[in-house]
C-alpha cells in the first residue's frame, strides 16, 4: 500500500492562498495561445525558408522552431493539472493540442505525475524521477541538435501503448492489470496520435512537401537545447526520501521570456508545495514563500555549476545528495 507522506508546507494567509489559486481564462489564453502562436509563427518561417530555397536561413529557422516546440511537455503538464484556464474544457482541449504537437501521451503522463506529486523522490512510489540522475555532454548534444534516440524510442513507446503493452515497472504501478479503465484512454490516445502523424506523412508524400512532417511531426526531435537546460534542474542531485519539497525540488531565477516558455516551472518548489496554484501565479507565490525557501540560483549558468559539482561528487559517492540550506524560521505566515 502506498504510504501517505506528511509534506511540510510553508504556512500562508488563507486569503492570499485563495487569491493565488484563482484561475483565469484571460491569463490562461495569454500563456497557452501565446506559446502556441510562437510555435505556429516559427513553423511558418520554416516553411517560407524551405519554399524559397533559403537553406542557411532554413537551418536557423528549424533550430528556433525546435527550441520553441521543445517546451510542449510543460504545457501538457500545466494543462493536465487543470489550472491554466478557469473553464475546464479549455484545459482539456489545449491539452490535446500540446500533446499531439509534442508526441506526449498526456493520459500516461498524468497517471505517472500524480504519483510523482504524492511521493516526490520516494522510490519505488515515484519512479518518474529517480536519483541520482546522470547527464552527459553527449546526451545534451543529442537533444540540442538532432535527437536520434527520440526518433526510435518515442514512436516505439506509442506503439506499445497503442497495442496495450504496459510492460515496465512504472507502467505496471501506474496502470496495473486490474485497471483496464485507466489504461483505455492511454491506449486510444496513442492510437490517435500515431494515426494523425501518419496522415501528415502521407500528406507530405502526396504533395511533395517534405517540409510538412519536419515542421509538424519531427519538431520534438531537434533543438531542445534550452528545454534540457531548464527542465533538468527540477530535482537533479537533491535529496530523496524526505518530506520537505524545499529539499527535493529546486527553484531557480529566470528572466520573464524563459519563464513564459517554461510555463513558470522554474518555481518548482512552489509548484510542488501548492500544486493548485496556476503557473502564471507562481511568481507571486514565490514572493510570498521566499523567506522560507533555500537560496535561489540566479540563472541557468549558476544552477548548472551547482548541478555539475553535485554530479562530480556522485561519481565517487552515488549515495550523495545535496541538502539545500534552509532558513531558520519555519512556522511564520507570509504575505505579499
Amino acid at each position: 500500500m502506498d504510504p501517505t507522506i506528511a509534506w511540510y508546507r510553508t504556512s500562508l494567509d488563507p486569503d492570499l492562498l485563495t487569491n493565488l489559486n484563482k484561475r483565469s481564462n484571460v491569463k490562461g489564453t495569454l500563456q497557452a495561445v501565446g506559446h502556441l502562436s510562437c510555435m505556429i509563427a516559427t513553423g511558418v518561417v520554416v516553411i517560407i525558408c524551405a519554399s524559397n530555397g533559403s537553406w542557411t536561413w532554413l537551418v536557423g529557422a528549424l533550430f528556433l522552431h525546435g527550441t520553441v516546440c521543445a517546451f510542449t511537455i510543460n504545457g501538457v503538464h500545466e494543462l493536465a493539472h487543470n489550472t491554466v484556464f478557469r473553464t475546464r474544457w479549455l484545459n482539456t482541449a489545449f491539452g490535446y493540442v500540446y500533446a499531439f504537437i509534442g508526441w506526449h501521451n498526456h493520459f500516461a503522463f498524468w497517471g505517472s505525475h500524480t504519483e510523482h506529486h504524492k511521493h516526490t523522490l520516494h522510490p519505488p512510489y515515484d519512479l518518474e524521477v529517480v536519483q541520482p540522475e546522470v547527464f552527459t555532454i553527449r546526451g545534451y548534444f543529442f537533444q540540442a541538435l538532432i535527437n536520434l534516440p527520440w526518433l526510435r524510442d518515442v514512436p516505439k513507446l506509442h506503439w506499445q501503448y497503442a497495442t496495450g503493452q504496459f510492460n515496465n515497472e512504472w507502467d505496471q504501478h501506474c496502470f496495473p492489470d486490474n485497471n483496464p479503465a485507466g489504461r483505455r484512454p492511454v491506449i486510444w490516445w496513442s492510437r490517435i496520435l500515431l494515426s494523425g502523424h501518419v496522415l501528415i506523412l502521407f500528406a507530405a508524400m502526396a504533395t511533395g512537401q517534405w517540409i510538412i512532417p519536419i515542421v509538424f511531426s519531427l519538431a520534438p526531435a531537434y533543438g531542445a537545447w534550452l528545454f534540457f537546460l531548464c527542465n533538468n534542474t527540477q530535482h537533479c542531485g537533491l535529496m530523496d526520501n524526505v518530506n520537505d519539497f524545499r529539499l527535493c525540488a529546486r527553484t531557480i531565477d529566470l528572466n520573464p521570456v524563459l519563464r513564459f516558455f517554461y510555463w513558470q516551472m522554474n518555481h518548482h518548489i512552489e509548484h510542488h508545495m501548492y500544486a493548485a496554484v496556476p503557473c502564471y501565479n507562481l511568481h507571486n507565490l514565490h514572493k510570498a514563500l521566499v523567506p522560507d525557501l533555500p537560496p535561489t540560483p540566479k540563472g541557468l549558468l549558476q544552477v548548472w555549476i551547482e548541478i555539475n559539482e553535485i554530479m562530480q561528487r556522485q561519481r565517487t559517492d552515488p549515495r550523495y545528495r545535496y541538502a539545500q540550506p534552509l532558513p531558520l524560521r519555519r512556522d511564520s505566515r507570509h504575505s505579499l
